[in-house]
């Protein structure tokens, strides 16, 4: 590459080598994108780089380029001022109504600037992947007043023809259409046929070279035909609503059946390392035409992000995780000039004959010229309505200021005082009532609040206004009689309290309401004072509205000085288009005109959407003087023109753009010229301004001479300005912005530039800064609010040294500009819509203009976009939401987003985080029609948007994550570390559990019904001797859903069938003696005289989950496959399911013909065996377990006969269980600890599954038998308590009474869930539950029980670890409720005999108490080693016989595979000793290395969950270094693409984690084991092979 850029590297400085190699390595670790480095490394080069290069010249546009373009950006100087007006003439298309292009969004240098960025970034073909959504997301929200029509009609036709498009297709298309079935309505088929069958109007985006995956939209399920690939995933769904399978606790309704799925059949004793990289890199056993996996790959291009080599530098993070402090660039341009010296406008001049009040020069024209109209108003039509004359305006407005002061209360009591304040509410369709209103309060001297009509209780930002109420005081309001009718009213006919308004009450002001004043009262008119006047609000970035209070002097200034500046004449007329309750709209059109006499005209908001030429035909008509627009304004009329041949607008000297300082406000001022010229406008009358609420008016340009040059332009350049500095833009135009000038400063006024934040320090004069003003023409307070107003009003600016530069106090504006040459104002941007994004600053409506610059524009409406930044990971991030229009098709929309987002990345060098459509008509507008900005932010951040699209770019500009960190070498001395250890005081992390010595007292034996040691090592024996000794002692009892024993089994019944089975399965030829034999039983009591009958005959049972009869397809061949890697001799099984094993529906789904001999159990002759096999030794084995783990691994564990007597010894021993007391458990039996309980002591059996047809089944039996210890997992926990929380009233009421529940263990293989057992216990606290009762177990596949929190070891202990420190497997605990804490229960008392050591599991070394690391255990108990296929004892060795590297080598420990630490407690046990608590934090197999820190999902699934009320369950995976996150959406679709940001956001604040895909799935879609695991493994391969049917994928880029 070098070469070629002609530069050799080799002859570069030393430190330019170190850089580039530096980023060369930032590269390969992934830590940056290619185009952030190529990005980098070109700035490294620039100053090296060969001058002799030429730029390729910019590409040509075609005459088809839409709108004009400009030739050249205009050089700034006089003389570009006609070529902006001529350039105009070259092709302009004839302009039609429906507003297909906004001109006033247009600025020809933005669209130039946006096309070239978007040509450069099609050389470059970066195909971003579009998201996938399912048909029914498409709907539109149903909107009353969506004006467009539906859009599903088109998307259809686009599908018929993009099908007909033939051989430009992409083969995945037909791929996957054969994979669906006939259903391929597939709207985004293809770009490409979409592409080639229409002309290019504007640079296509890059997706045209490289034609995107297709997204087939699934069909909703009624009709659809899936493929045999789809086929297992969509069948799993189906069971009727509380048919549950025969074999687990779950909510049938919302899960549909729980299954046990291995994952592609991947058995333990297959190397573990192979199968799962080979799945992760290949994603094995996902078809090829994976739709999803093509959009993965296609994600990971545009991300270029290698694979991870070891990492060169060691980061430790010691409290905090270091975050990427972004680095001043050395380049970054610095303000040069000299010390900005504040501007003085021209003195205020005196006129003798000016009023000493503003009312004084009401009642003067009342008085003298009463005939002469003041003001006319007009209708929707755009016809005058009526006229009021300055007589009628003051007799008016006498009555009311009478009316207002004595009439509104009884008699004496007076409800008004001068000073109050008062609200005034009136429609903009009636100025009349507001300027009467207006006025009768500055005569009855109480201040107007003037405020928007409310329209509905929940009005955009209504509640603000509820503040600006609170905050003045007000509690009365006026209003018309036709706007308090339609007032939305209570169903009685109050008007509705409005959100957080005080309570108010309101008054009429229609003359017939008012009362005329006797001869005698006259109102009191002093001389202007400080006093306020009247109070405008303006609402603050945050959305709060404030009062700006303006004192009586103030408002009289305003007006002379705006009078001078104008050159306001009497009897003028002044055609107003503006809000006439604040700003320009009132200073010009209520209180000027009142001064001047002037006659306004006022066009109502709605007049100009009926009607937009409609101002200028009243110019025309009244021969108007002065016009008071906005851009819009000149827009609409400039749509209309070819309605108005005749129009004159000659007689304007004066046209005030109110928004002249918008960025489009050039190009709108052009193309209205243009248009107008012909019609008698003269360039010299536009006249932009600038103003703010607190500083009313800043600048203004005064209106020219004929024939003078017009002012110059400012062309800036955007990276200057994005720095705070002016620079002229001369190498870049695409990165340019114009600016007009908004003329001189105010009469009478004094300005400065200062700092827009921290203190007010004057600027150089080649910097961007604040405005500040100091006038006696501007507000004076914030009205209420001292704390705020002292930072805006009483400003003293401070030079570079700090000292203040006088005395004198300057009001802040809120805008940001510089003073240009011959002391020109130009402003580029407000306050209020700035975005400091990593130290740089970006103005809202800059962003909007380039976004608006993009191509095509039919997909989004112009007006109606909100551009604003959200706090994410330590900075500002830039989010856009625009309204789609309804007839944008998906793949429109998705081009023109990707588009925005280059264009704007070119163009202002900032990457967006995220873009969002919404369906139109759905955003909080303000009264105006603009839309509501702050109101929109809080509904992105509370997820209520709903939008339609959604494209996030967390991988683009998040660029301040920590620094990866790197493993300490492996290779340190294990002596130096437990030297190291001893050193720091820390000892080894080991725990045991108490001594399980040999019990001599025969009595004591006798009580605890412990097998006699000394007699049985088996519990063949055990239970010959118990049916012999104690025949009658019942030891099962079985309860169905109506909690009646169905069944129950005395010690000498259960001998005896026993015996029934050995018999027959001893008479069977083909079956020997150690042989395995699968039970296929539901839970219950066949199952365990089925597993004696085996012990009896010899051979080796494995208890196997029977498979659910609706839903064969996804449990039958788990079922299968266990049997064949046990290589089962036989199937010991019931009648029914013997019937199911051979059925047709199972013959789909397996091949039934090579089952095993089935044996039949139900119908047995009574025979007993010859003789009862007793076992050579106790280390023979007794029993397989068999499981699947939740990364989908099916595992078989050998457990010997001797592990089986000591697990029932010493779990007796813990819980003392007796044998007069009975247990109750409620657990699958097919493995672990839940299968041992099931053999050990005599038991209540309730079979899980039963609790979801009675749900009171478990507790009431807990209550009506006494029952004193009992066993549960969490999906039974989970069951009570979601279904029966809100009804312990109920059980109370039954007799339900717990307690007499001393210990209720959860039996898992996982951390133990807190907030689950915590809610558990405190919810049924009411029905007598102890808060100490419930605690947890904790097993795994090497041994089953390792702890189990007894009756006599301390209570469970909580504590609070750092998840930062627990990332880099440390342990630092904190207090309860610190930032990232995260609660963790100790797992129960270790059992007798048990020994743990928490070890390094890449070093096998013992590690310190302080660190978190795999838990080893070495017990009599231990499972002897893994059943496997290939006979690799390698294996065997590594897990269940392994030795630490060094400090204790002899003693042989068994692998658990989860990672977890040991905490010495305060508490003692029952030895005395200090209680040593075992933390479980998560198992090994499921963390996720990602950043070189290591993660459980558990705990970015709490944070997903927790983002948004909709989302119920979630799971996390990794796909090629992509986080996955699926989601299921419990509320109603339109809610799926809220998640998308929220996920995003909780994930990076809370795990500086960067999501890459997040899946929005129906409830139910996430597979859950019997044991209410979540199972991964098998959902990221049910969504690699497009079998989950999303709602919605989004691929963050």
């Amino acid at each position: 590459i070098m070469a070629e850029r002609g530069v050799d590297v080799s002859a570069l400085p030393q430190e330019v080598r170190e850089q580039l190699a530096e980023l060369d390595l930032e590269l390969s670790e992934g830590d940056i994108t290619q185009k952030g480095y190529e990005k980098k490394r070109a700035k490294v080069l620039a100053p090296y780089l060969t001058q002799t290069q030429n730029l390729a010249p910019p590409p040509a546009y075609d005459a088809q380029s839409p709108g004009p373009s400009s030739a050249s950006a205009p050089e700034p100087g006089p003389s570009n001022s006609s070529s902006s007006s001529s350039h105009h003439r070259r092709t302009r298309r004839p302009h039609r109504s429906s507003g297909t292009r906004d001109e006033r969004y247009r600025s020809d240098i933005h669209t130039e600037a946006v096309q070239a960025a978007l040509a450069k970034h099609k050389e470059e073909k970066m195909a971003l992947p579009m998201p996938t959504k399912r048909r029914s997301a498409y709907v539109q929200s149903p909107i009353d007043n969506c004006t467009p029509p539906d859009s599903s009609s088109s998307s259809d036709d686009e599908a018929v023809s993009s099908e007909s498009a033939g051989p430009q297709q992409s083969p995945d298309t037909w791929i996957n259409s054969s994979l669906h079935g006939s259903s391929t309505s597939s709207s985004a088929s293809s770009t490409l046929s979409h592409g080639e069958s229409r002309p290019t109007q504007a640079p296509q985006p890059q997706s045209q070279q490289v034609p995107p995956p297709p997204a087939p939209v699934h069909p909703p399920h009624s009709h659809s035909q899936p493929s045999a690939l789809a086929e297992a995933f969509t069948q799993t769904r189906i069971d009727p609503v509380g048919v549950g399978p025969p074999d687990m606790p779950s909510q049938a309704q919302a899960r549909g059946s729980r299954v046990d799925l291995p994952s592609n059949a991947v058995v333990r004793g297959m190397s573990r390392g192979q199968s799962r990289s080979s799945m992760m890199e290949t994603a094995d056993g996902v078809p090829v035409s994976s739709r999803v996996s093509t959009k993965i790959q296609q994600l990971l291009n545009t991300l270029k992000r290698p694979k991870r080599p070891p990492l060169s530098e060691f980061f430790m993070d010691d409290q905090e995780e270091i975050v990427e402090v972004p680095q001043a660039d050395p380049n970054t341009p610095k303000p040069e000039g000299r010390q900005i010296i504040p501007v003085k406008g021209e003195p205020l001049g005196v006129v003798s004959n000016w009023p000493p009040a503003l009312q004084a020069a009401l009642a003067r024209w009342g008085a003298t010229q009463g005939k002469s109209p003041a003001l006319t108003a007009l209708d929707i039509t755009g016809k005058p309505l009526y006229t009021l004359t300055y007589g009628k305006l003051w007799s008016r407005s006498v009555k009311l200021a009478y009316t207002l002061l004595n009439k509104l209360g009884t008699k004496n009591e007076q409800i008004l005082k001068p000073g109050d304040r008062v609200a005034l509410v009136y429609p903009n369709s009636d100025p009349g009532m507001f300027w009467v209103a207006f006025y009768g309060c500055l005569l009855a001297e109480v201040i107007p609040v003037p405020i928007e009509v409310p329209l509905s209780r929940k009005d955009a930002g209504s509640s603000q206004v509820g503040f600006l109420l609170g905050s003045c005081g007000v509690g009365l309001a006026l209003t018309s009689e036709i706007c308090l009718k339609g007032l939305p009213k209570t169903p009685i006919g109050e008007i509705l309290q409005f959100k957080g308004w005080p309570r108010l009450k309101w008054v009429v002001t229609d003359s017939k309401y008012l009362t005329k004043p006797s001869k005698d009262w006259q109102p009191h008119i002093p001389t202007a004072n400080t006093d306020t006047a009247y109070i405008e609000y303006k609402a603050s970035k945050e959305g709060t509205v404030m009062g700006v209070a303006v004192s009586k002097v103030a408002m009289l200034t305003h007006c002379q000085a705006l009078t001078q500046a104008c050159n306001y004449c009497e009897g003028e007329t002044l055609v107003n288009v503006l809000d006439f309750k604040k700003d320009m709209g009132l200073w010009h059109g209520v209180l000027t005109s009142i001064m001047n006499r002037i006659h306004t005209i006022s066009v109502p908001y709605a007049v100009m959407k009926a009607c937009p030429q409609s101002w200028v035909q009243r110019v025309h008509i009244h021969k108007a003087r002065v016009a008071l627009v906005k851009c819009r304004d000149l827009h609409w009329a400039m749509m209309a023109h070819r309605e108005q041949r005749d129009t004159s607008l000659a007689s304007l000297r004066m046209l005030i753009v109110a928004d002249g300082a918008n960025p489009w406000s050039v190009s709108s001022c052009d193309a209205f010229l243009n248009v107008f010229q012909a019609h008698g406008l003269k360039p010299e009358v536009i006249c932009p301004c600038a103003t703010s609420p607190e500083a009313m008016t800043v600048a203004i340009r005064r209106p020219g001479v004929a024939g003078a040059p017009l002012p110059a332009r400012a062309v800036l350049s955007m990276t200057g300005l994005s720095h705070g500095v002016i620079r002229v833009n001369t190498e870049d135009k695409n990165s340019a912005l114009t600016v007009q000038d908004v003329g001189h400063v105010m009469p009478g006024a004094l300005m400065c530039i200062v700092k827009p934040d921290g203190p007010p320090m004057l600027c150089k004069t080649d910097e961007i800064g604040e405005i500040v003003v100091n006038s006696r023409a501007g507000g004076t307070m914030y009205y209420g609010l001292s704390g705020v107003t002292k930072n805006t009003f009483e400003v003293i600016p401070v030079n570079a040294s700090g000292t203040p530069i006088g005395e004198i106090p300057f009001v802040r504006s809120g805008l940001l500009g510089f003073v240009g040459p011959g002391s020109l104002i130009f402003v580029v941007g407000k306050n209020e819509g700035l975005l400091m994004v990593s130290g740089r600053r970006h103005n809202a409506d800059d962003l909007v203009a380039t976004a608006l610059a993009v191509e095509p524009v039919k997909t989004v409406y112009r007006g109606r976009i909100a551009v604003f930044s959200v706090t994410v990971f330590y900075d500002e991030r830039i989010v856009i939401v625009a309204e789609q229009r309804p007839d944008a098709s998906e793949e429109d929309s998705f081009q023109w987003m990707s588009r925005v987002l280059q264009a704007i990345d070119s163009i202002h060098q900032v990457g967006l985080y995220c873009l969002a459509l919404v369906p139109a008509n759905t955003l909080p507008k303000t009264p105006l029609g603009g839309i509501h900005i702050s109101d929109t932010k809080q509904l992105f951040l509370e997820g209520a948007l709903h939008p339609c699209n959604i494209l996030m770019c967390p991988h683009t500009c998040v660029t301040n994550m920590p620094k990866p960190r790197q493993k300490q070498p492996v290779g340190v001395g294990p002596a130096s570390i437990m030297v190291g250890n001893l050193v720091a005081g820390k000892r080894i992390a080991q725990a045991a559990g108490r001594d399980l010595g040999l019990i001599e007292d025969q009595d004591l034996v006798r009580k605890l019904c412990m097998w006699p040691t000394m007699m049985h090592h088996f519990l063949t024996e055990a239970l010959q001797w118990r049916a012999q000794t104690d025949p009658d002692h019942t030891l099962y009892v079985l309860l169905n859903a109506k909690g009646v024993a169905v069944c129950t089994a005395t010690c000498v019944q259960l001998h005896k069938r026993a015996e029934k089975i050995a018999a027959a399965l001893m008479e069977r030829s083909g079956i020997n003696i150690g042989e395995n034999v699968v039970l296929l039983y539901p839970p219950g009591i066949d199952l365990i005289a089925a597993f004696y009958g085996c012990l009896y005959a010899g051979c080796i049972p494995v208890t196997v989950r029977p498979p659910h009869p609706q839903n064969l397809s996804a449990t039958l061949p788990t079922v299968r496959m266990i049997i064949d890697v046990s290589k089962a001799a036989c199937i010991l099984t019931t009648q029914v399911l013997t019937k199911i094993l051979r059925s047709k529906e199972a013959a789909a789904t397996v091949n039934i013909k090579t089952w095993p001999i089935i044996i039949d159990t139900d119908d047995l002759p009574r025979k007993r065996p010859p003789t009862i096999y007793k076992p050579p030794n106790a280390e023979m084995i007794a029993y397989m377990d068999f499981s699947v783990s939740t990364t989908g691994m099916l595992t078989g564990v050998k457990v010997s006969h001797a592990a089986v007597s000591v697990l029932c010894r010493s779990i007796k021993l813990q819980c003392e269980l007796y044998s007069s007391r009975q247990i109750a458990i409620c657990l699958d039996p097919y493995c672990g600890l839940g299968f041992n309980g099931y053999e050990c002591h005599q038991s209540i059996l309730i079979p899980p599954m039963e609790l979801e047809i009675s749900l009171t089944l478990w507790l009431g039996t807990l209550s009506q038998y006494r029952i004193r210890d009992t066993f549960c997992s969490y999906s039974v926990m989970e069951l009570c308590t979601k279904g029966l929380g809100g009804q312990t009233d109920i059980l109370k009421a039954r007799g339900v009474n717990l307690s007499c529940v001393r210990s209720c263990v959860v039996v898992a293989e996982e951390r133990p869930r807190l907030a689950l057992t915590h809610s558990f216990s405190k919810l049924f606290k009411d029905i007598g539950l102890s808060m100490r009762a419930v605690s947890t177990a904790f097993g795994s596949r090497v041994n089953l029980a390792i702890c189990l929190q007894g009756t006599t070891g301390p209570d469970p202990s909580t504590v609070y670890v750092d998840m930062k420190s627990l990332r880099h497997d440390r342990v630092r605990l904190v207090e309860r409720g610190a930032p990232q804490s995260l609660p963790l229960m100790e797992s129960g008392t270790i059992l007798p005999g048990v020994r743990v050591i928490i070890v390094n599991p890449e070093t096998r070394g013992p590690l310190g108490d302080s660190h978190l690391g795999e838990i080893w255990v070495n017990s009599p108990h231990n499972a002897t080693g893994y059943y496997t296929i290939y006979g690799e004892e390698n294996l065997q060795a590594d897990h269940f016989n392994t030795k630490l590297s060094f400090g204790d080598p002899q003693t042989l420990w068994a692998k658990t595979g989860y990672l977890g630490f040991v905490k010495r407690t305060e508490l003692t046990d029952s030895s005395g000793d200090r209680h040593d608590a075992l933390f479980v934090v998560g198992s090994l197999d499921e963390t996720l290395e990602l950043r070189g820190l290591r993660y459980h999902p558990i705990d970015i699934e709490t944070s997903v969950s927790r983002a948004h009320r909709s989302i119920g369950e979630s799971a996390v995976f990794t796909w090629t270094n992509l986080l996955v996150v699926v989601a299921e959406l419990c509320g109603s679709e339109q809610d799926a693409l809220d998640l998308v940001p929220l996920v995003t956001n909780v994930v990076l604040e809370e795990h500086h984690l960067i999501v890459g895909v997040v899946v929005i799935v129906d409830p139910g879609v996430i597979p859950i084991n019997s044991r209410g695991e979540k199972q991964r493994m098998h959902l990221r391969d049910s969504f690699l092979a497009d079998q989950l049917d999303p709602i919605y994928v989004a691929y963050n880029m």
